[in-house]
């Protein structure tokens, strides 16, 4: 598969020109990020968001996505990306004096669906992208300034999003593994995002669920599995990625030793 990416700081220019499942990402800083071509699916684990050729959408840092790249028939599937990092946000905080002033919820991802001012700020980047202009790092730190003022002039709640320099504090464990067993990270990102250390992450686990964190999440995986093979039909090669599986041998092999049998055999 051929892949192009450019990386000018933190402005980042994506192409590819197969399908791409790229199974889960975890998104650690803000991104606001530009549909050139193509569509992107986005799956944060309860809901499923589209993005369309031309739309601008804008993602919340510490979450977990799955993501699909669709490129158009025959073309390429292009993408243009700002991710606003914590010492950016924290430097334009104090230098303008800008603060979250409240907690505020928000869905994972905010869809600017007719922003001329957002659509005419990304043709612009297109436009120094291709003049090579991106390559001076000042011009960068600019254009970084300008996507946060333009973000809280088209929505001045997410001024509550981008300046809340807090880490995630304690939340629900036991909803949290729910939503989330079939993404396949580490876990010291499970505990980060839980807000634990790992070693309290695996003692409140254990407390809960009563198994460790991996076994639990191999057998919950696995039971997913079987459902969809026997249940829905579903063939493995669709499956296994989705469920936080990084290959297909490794996801026949688990689901063999468990169930005495192996994927193909279940579902044909």
């Amino acid at each position: 598969m051929k892949t192009t990416r450019q990386d000018f700081g933190n402005i980042i220019y994506s192409c590819y020109v197969q399908l791409s499942r790229q199974g889960e990402h975890f998104v650690s800083d803000h991104v606001i990020s530009y549909q050139i071509s193509g569509d992107l699916i986005l799956n944060d684990g309860i809901n499923e968001y589209r993005s369309e050729e031309g739309s601008i959408r804008f993602l919340k840092r510490n979450q977990l996505l799955k993501f699909t790249k669709i490129p158009p028939p025959g073309e390429e599937f292009q993408s243009l990306s700002i991710h606003l990092d914590q010492q950016t946000l924290q430097d334009f905080s104090i230098m303008y004096n800008v603060m979250s002033e409240k907690k505020c919820s928000t869905s994972s991802l905010v869809l600017f669906e007719s922003s001329s001012l957002l659509k005419n700020y990304m043709d612009s980047l297109l436009m120094y992208k291709k003049t090579d202009t991106l390559s001076d790092p000042r011009l960068v730190e600019v254009k970084i300034k300008e996507a946060i003022i333009l973000l809280l002039q088209e929505n001045p709640e997410l001024k509550d999003i981008l300046f809340d320099f807090n880490e995630p504090g304690k939340i629900d464990i036991e909803a949290f593994m729910r939503k989330n067993y079939h993404f396949n990270v580490n876990l010291d990102r499970f505990a980060y995002l839980t807000g634990r250390s790992l070693a309290t992450f695996k003692r409140d686990f254990e407390k809960i669920f009563g198994n460790t964190p991996g076994k639990w999440l191999l057998q919950k995986r696995l039971q997913e599995a079987h459902y969809l093979l026997a249940e829905k039909g579903r063939m493995a090669s669709d499956i296994y990625m989705d469920l936080g599986f990084e290959d297909l041998s490794h996801f026949s092999f688990a689901f063999k030793k468990q169930y005495g049998l192996s994927p193909s055999k279940l579902s044909s």
